[in-house]
């Protein structure tokens, strides 16, 4: 794994967090799904533990983040 693979993991765990803070952690949301509603790529185990109902995986959910300024 190189410099960027890391920097891209640590990011993703990073966006993860402060989503799971956004939705309260904790608080059932639902099932989360395992593929992406939008484009169907895997949600990873980490995100589906710490984003309770999670449906987006990262790249999609910061595309309507960014949509929703």
């Amino acid at each position: 794994m190189d410099d960027i693979d890391r920097a891209t993991h640590h990011a993703a765990r990073m966006l993860a967090a402060n989503l799971a803070k956004q939705v309260g952690k904790g608080h059932y949301q639902g099932m989360s799904l395992h593929h992406c509603e939008e484009c169907d790529d895997p949600i990873p185990a980490a995100r589906r533990h710490h984003v309770p109902g999670v449906r987006l995986c990262v790249s999609c959910q910061t595309r309507l983040e960014r949509l929703a300024r």
